[in-house]
């Protein structure tokens, strides 16, 4: 996960809808079911598909009052922490 590219899909949401990312999030992994995608392909769609996910995970901590910055901290540490154990 890339926090710029997490902060760049939350501010997408804010001014967008986050209809908008789910959508996206069901064409990719319906991609991933292509037999001759190679596998640096599925890494790649699955870098983005992890990304937009931990968005919506921003977003909904923004929406219970966190502030954008404090969410994104929390939701990399969270992260962090699960990497770690």
């Amino acid at each position: 996960m890339k926090l710029p590219v997490i902060k760049q899909l939350t501010q997408f949401i804010e001014d967008n809808d986050e209809d908008f990312v789910i959508e996206t999030i069901e064409t990719l992994e319906n991609l991933t079911e292509v037999p001759s995608l190679k596998d640096e392909e599925l890494d790649v769609i699955g870098e983005l598909i992890s990304n937009m996910y931990g968005a919506i995970e921003v977003n909904k901590l923004m929406k219970e009052g966190k502030p954008k910055k404090e969410a994104l901290n929390t939701f990399m540490q969270r992260v962090l922490g699960s990497i770690d154990n």
